[in-house]
């Protein structure tokens, strides 16, 4: 049997999320399908975070097992040759048995990506969140306030089947480039829409709708219903996973920022 670890860049703009799900397009199905053609018999992935619908990803990882053996070469060159432009395998290296791309994770990383423009741009619609002005500076002290292991239940969206509404944020930070903002949170994991939550109220403190203390008011109150809406999928990065003790490649950043200078600390 070979143990297989891939990791996957995508535009989920045209797609459901990542898993798989009846009569709409899904990551997972545009994978499986490819995957199963090189393999030659079905294929089933599991992956690190299972992304929203229109979320993006630049370091996605996905693990399966196969009983036909393929060159590593093979399992890259011939499953993009079986997905669509927006799908694609960065690398592939074989793990051993106790590898689990979910489970053996020990944090996820999201981007969330604005751009300050009067009116939208047709080339980052769906890539980036437009808005006129934002303070990055009263935005990134009052994100701060949800370091470590709190209750997360005021940003947790419905539906959400998780046991538990703790969760521990390792770290987040919010920086500028230019006419860019970027969110950058690192977490053990996160509620569902979670990261799109925080968001929606982060946004309230850099347009001046809310004082910084609101965030952490907030957290402590532990009432979704108190909250902002729910930021867009479009601007919602998956950039890398965490896996002790495995030396997996670095993943790119989102494309719509590695043309800019100043963002080598991200």
């Amino acid at each position: 049997m070979q143990h297989l670890a891939l990791g996957i860049e995508y535009d989920g703009s045209s797609f459901h999320g990542f898993q798989r799900q009846k009569n709409v397009a899904s990551i997972q199905a545009t994978l499986e399908t490819a995957l199963s053609r090189v393999a030659d018999r079905p294929v089933e992935v599991v992956a690190a975070g299972r992304t929203d619908a229109a979320v993006h990803a630049t370091g996605q990882v996905i693990g399966f097992v196969t009983s036909n053996e393929r060159p590593l070469s093979a399992w890259i060159r011939g499953t993009n040759s079986h997905c669509p432009a927006a799908v694609k395998v960065r690398w592939a290296r074989e793990v051993d048995s106790g590898f689990h791309a979910r489970y053996s994770a020990t944090a996820r990383r999201y981007l969330y990506v604005y751009y300050e423009a009067e009116a939208d741009s047709p080339l980052l619609a769906g890539l980036a969140v437009r808005e006129r002005r934002l303070n990055d500076e009263a935005m990134h002290r009052a994100a701060r306030s949800l370091l470590g292991e709190h209750d997360f239940s005021a940003f947790r969206g419905a539906g959400c089947q998780s046991q538990s509404s703790h969760r521990c944020v390792h770290n987040i930070s919010v920086h500028r480039a230019g006419s860019f903002v970027v969110v950058d949170i690192v977490a053990n994991a996160f509620l569902l829409h979670m990261v799109r939550n925080i968001n929606g109220c982060l946004v309230e403190i850099g347009t001046g709708r809310r004082p910084e203390s609101w965030l952490a008011e907030l957290l402590a109150c532990r009432d979704r219903r108190q909250g902002a809406k729910t930021a867009p999928p479009g601007g919602l990065y998956l950039v890398s996973v965490t896996y002790p003790e495995r030396s997996f490649p670095k993943p790119l950043l989102p494309g719509v920022l590695r043309a800019l200078d100043g963002l080598d600390h991200l």
